[in-house]
């Protein structure tokens, strides 16, 4: 298969409840050996660059039983899922024992069969590294220590919710700065030279086993943020560029996804990732705010490139459950038709409301909407066939009259193809009717604009004026001109 494209798109999958569900459909247990091929084309929509298998290692017995001794937690599964079994509760996947597929999902060589269907459709496969801390039965905690932040006695016994006893030593839990600490997981540190030799191999691991990895939590490893965590004095060199320099060495095609808050995007992206999570867009979307969203989207075309837009995942509330129909339509569409690469969740285009906890194998059984995933699937394969993330992006301004300010509700951007088709997408992303221009800068003649969602065609003289729209609540144009 040859490289990544520019701006992949990434189709993400809960494999734990996938495979739950095939092995429920089939009547025998399901393993990513024997999926079904129906059930491989449900999870590569045309359009489709790249399945991420999420969860896919050994989680840790240990670590589930520290999660379930938490009340809190426990609730929330049942407020997922009402009629909660014992064996629904699988671990978090984010809760790594070792760095093996999981034997219920058939093992390393499952994954590898995995792997070749996914590339015989040519698609490739993403999996999970989790750089920040590991399950307290991780092989490393009793065998390396020294790869860990480690604390006294008395730290234990002054705060057992931040710290575990395990053998003679005393660990942290893991945890970011703005939250308690994870109760299932160690702290591993990010200051250690033999912890960053160790990640390399990992890393490398991981790597020959697939085609891109999503680092779970990456802005926790760098100096700033470590240190401000664990009051540490940094090393002069960053954990990230030293471990990707190092990775690249031996698996130089291997694309590294972030997932990045904070604002450390750009950070990420200069240490070595091709794509960090857009967590800023994503809030600005789902809370309607259109100004914010054009004012995200001034940002520097060269940062955009490296961002990963989305709309919903594992830690995101469903997107049916978040915005109404037609506000859920209008997002989608901004999100496939901006520069960066794209995540889509599976169930997300089935209209699904309820995101179980990761820790859960069975999600509730809700009846999907299938016009919905019609709509979905014929969105990506537009985009995709019509090859309008093609060329270079442009953020468009909108004008309107003194007495209709109605175009400040309107987003609009084209991509331009040299000697190629020229696209402009326009979205009303409001709940009210908006009206007003669109000026472009291309040859005053008049063009034929076709739209790749609705079929309908415009035939527009294109004056200095520009391209007069008129969109109804959350309506958007997908305009192919030739």
């Amino acid at each position: 298969m040859s490289g990544w494209p520019d701006k992949p798109v990434i189709y993400e999958v809960n494999t734990a409840v996938w495979l739950g569900e095939l092995s429920r459909a089939a009547g025998r247990p399901v393993t990513l050996a024997d999926v079904p091929a129906a059930a491989w084309q449900a999870v590569t929509p045309a359009g489709v660059d790249a399945v991420w298998l999420m969860g896919v290692w050994e989680r840790s017995v240990t670590g589930l039983a520290l999660a379930n001794a938490r009340t809190g937690l426990r609730a929330s599964f049942h407020a997922a899922l009402p009629d909660l079994r014992p064996q629904d509760v699988s671990g978090s996947p984010y809760c790594v024992r070792r760095y093996v597929v999981a034997e219920e999902f058939g093992g390393d060589e499952a994954l590898a069969k995995a792997r070749a269907e996914l590339a015989s459709r040519g698609v490739r496969l993403v999996l999970d590294h989790v750089p920040n801390h590991v399950a307290p039965d991780h092989p490393w905690v009793t065998g390396h220590p020294e790869l860990f932040v480690r604390g006294e006695v008395d730290d234990y016994a002054e705060n057992p919710e931040h710290w575990l006893a395990i053998g003679e030593h005393i660990f942290a839990r893991g945890r970011d700065p703005y939250f308690p600490p994870w109760p299932d997981v160690v702290q591993l540190d990010a200051f250690s030279p033999a912890l960053r030799s160790a990640t390399v191999k990992t890393l490398a691991g991981i790597a020959a086993r697939c085609d891109g990895i999503r680092c779970d939590m990456a802005m926790l490893m760098t100096n700033d943020v470590f240190a401000r965590t664990w009051g540490r004095e940094a090393p002069e060199r960053e954990f990230w560029p030293e471990v990707i320099g190092a990775l690249r060495e031996r698996h130089a095609d291997t694309v590294l996804i972030a997932e990045a808050y904070w604002d450390m995007e750009w950070t990420l992206q200069q240490q070595g990732f091709a794509f960090c999570y857009d967590k800023r867009l994503y809030d600005r979307l789902v809370s309607r705010d259109v100004e914010a969203v054009r004012a995200h989207l001034r940002a520097d075309p060269d940062y955009q490139a490296g961002l990963v837009r989305f709309l919903e995942n594992q830690d995101e509330p469903r997107l049916a459950a978040t915005l109404p129909p037609d506000a859920a339509k209008a997002a989608a569409v901004v999100v496939a038709t901006l520069p960066g690469a794209t995540l889509w969740h599976e169930g997300q285009f089935e209209g699904r409301t309820v995101r179980p906890p990761v820790f859960l194998a069975r999600r509730p059984h809700e009846y999907p909407d299938h016009d919905l995933a019609v709509w979905y699937r014929h969105l990506l394969a537009a985009v995709r066939d019509h090859g309008l993330r093609l060329g270079e992006w442009f953020l468009l301004d909108t004008e309107g009259w003194p007495d209709n300010q109605s175009h400040r509700s309107l987003l609009a951007w084209e991509w331009v193809e040299v000697g190629g088709c020229r696209h402009v997408v326009v979205v009303n992303f409001s709940d009210a009717p908006a009206q007003g221009r669109v000026p472009l800068d291309w040859e005053p003649r008049c063009w034929r604009f076709t739209d790749l969602l609705g079929g309908e065609v415009f035939d527009r003289d294109l004056t200095a004026e520009g391209l007069f729209v008129s969109l109804p609540a959350w309506g958007f144009h997908v305009l192919s001109a030739m």
